[in-house]
């Protein structure tokens, strides 16, 4: 399975990549900032969005894009390993993985005594990997 490392190719993982933190960055600090902070237990601070929030710590940064990179990495892997080649193949994958995986784990994650609102925080959340990752895959099966 591994050998697929070499059919792998690294500008669409790049771009993928990008997408992810690009589309994680909108989604979290605009399009959804407010509910993300209430699901935190968060309500009364401030968000990027409204332009009063501090600047961002470069962890809060690089860390998103060093974990979306090894899911675009991944997805890349199994997509090649799998003969993903069509679009709808991709976007099938891309539900398959963001769905079962992302949001699957998301929920997880959310479902525990230090998330004020785990169910909250999982819906806020589960559109932004479903949509990411479904836009991912395309690229990545596209863009071979």
């Amino acid at each position: 399975m591994f050998a697929v490392l070499t059919e792998i190719n690294w500008l669409a993982v790049i771009a993928s990549t990008i997408v992810f933190t690009v589309l994680g960055g909108l989604w979290f600090a605009v399009i959804v900032a407010k509910p993300y902070a209430v699901a935190l237990g968060n309500s009364s601070s401030t968000s990027p969005a409204d332009g009063k929030a501090a600047a961002m710590p470069p962890l809060f940064i690089v860390g998103p894009l060093i974990a979306s990179l090894a899911v675009v990495i991944t997805s890349a892997v199994l997509l090649r390993a799998l003969a993903v080649e069509s679009l709808a193949d991709g976007i099938a994958f891309g539900l398959i993985v963001g769905v079962g995986y992302l949001v699957a784990q998301t929920f997880n994650i959310a479902i525990n005594p230090n998330i004020p609102r785990p169910l909250l925080y999982g819906l806020v959340n589960a559109p932004y990997f479903v949509i990411s990752s479904v836009v991912g895959s395309v690229i990545l099966t596209l863009w071979r």
